[in-house]
């Protein structure tokens, strides 16, 4: 099979233009991986040109010899639809999971994101949680969520509640909550640290000032989540822009009552009441 033939590079190359066309990816904001499954690789491998090993700048021994399908660091979403071969790389691990060679694409020259080592850090956290249901990782820069890094207080549970309150699929899109990290410089070990923390308990993150981090079993599901989210921080801000108070809300015991007849747990840390 022809590299570009796969299901999954289809649904990796049309997941990266949907997040362009919603306007997430300015440049060459952004970026996206996949942990291909075994048998994805095998339908593949004929295509594979192998190159020199690079360091992956962290180390992640519970995905030793395991492949991602990534953007490319410098590309643009917008090409990776037009010219995937050039936007886009596949990449295996060695042994170790300390080094990765690029085993197809970026035929022009490159490396994969330069926000590797977070994709990779999150990807093991998430493999080892979820038994390795989850194999999506995606960071955006989505615009309304950024806003309101400037005026919500940079916690775990100002930002779920007030997410929550915005849309009642909210909490059960995305029942365990969200989790903050304070601005940090991207692309390093430090940012993939802290990320890959909040990933024990979170399907998402809210990186401050810079966008949103989301993970997840599928290309749907994945983009779904970061679409909620951001939905939801955009009846926010445009909530905000008429009135900075709510008249009327969603209450901890409406969000009880959601919780029970959709059968999610809703972590009681979020359910608290408000000063008036």
């Amino acid at each position: 099979m022809q590299f570009l033939e796969a299901e999954f590079v289809q649904g990796f190359i049309r997941m990266a233009n949907d997040g362009w066309e919603q306007g997430w990816h300015e440049r060459n904001g952004g970026n996206l991986s996949y942990r291909v499954k075994p048998e994805e690789v095998e339908e593949v491998r004929e295509s594979f040109v192998e190159k020199e090993w690079q360091s992956i700048g962290t180390t992640v021994p519970d995905l030793a010899g395991e492949f991602f399908l990534v953007t490319g660091s410098g590309k643009y979403f917008r090409n990776v639809i037009l010219k995937p071969e050039d936007s886009i790389c596949m990449i295996e691990l060695d042994n170790k999971g300390e080094n990765y060679r690029i085993v197809w694409g970026l035929v022009n020259g490159g490396r994969p994101t330069s926000e590797l080592p977070s994709h990779l850090m999150n990807h093991e956290v998430k493999k080892q949680v979820t038994n390795g249901k989850y194999r999506v990782v995606y960071h955006a820069h989505t615009t309304n969520l950024i806003a309101l890094t400037f005026v919500l207080p940079l916690n775990d549970e100002t930002f779920t509640r007030e997410l929550w309150e915005m849309a009642t699929e909210c909490p059960v899109v995305f029942p365990a909550g969200v989790g903050v990290v304070p601005w940090m410089v991207p692309g390093g070990r430090e940012i993939a640290v802290e990320t890959s923390k909040l990933m024990k308990e979170y399907d998402v993150a809210v990186w401050a000032h810079h966008g949103l981090f989301a993970t997840g079993e599928d290309f749907d599901l994945t983009f779904g989540l970061m679409h909620t989210v951001e939905k939801s921080a955009e009846i926010l801000v445009k909530m905000l822009s008429m009135q900075p108070q709510k008249r009327q809300t969603i209450t901890p015991d409406m969000f009880r009552n959601l919780a029970k007849d959709f059968k999610v747990i809703l972590p009681e840390k979020f359910l608290f009441e408000k000063e008036k």
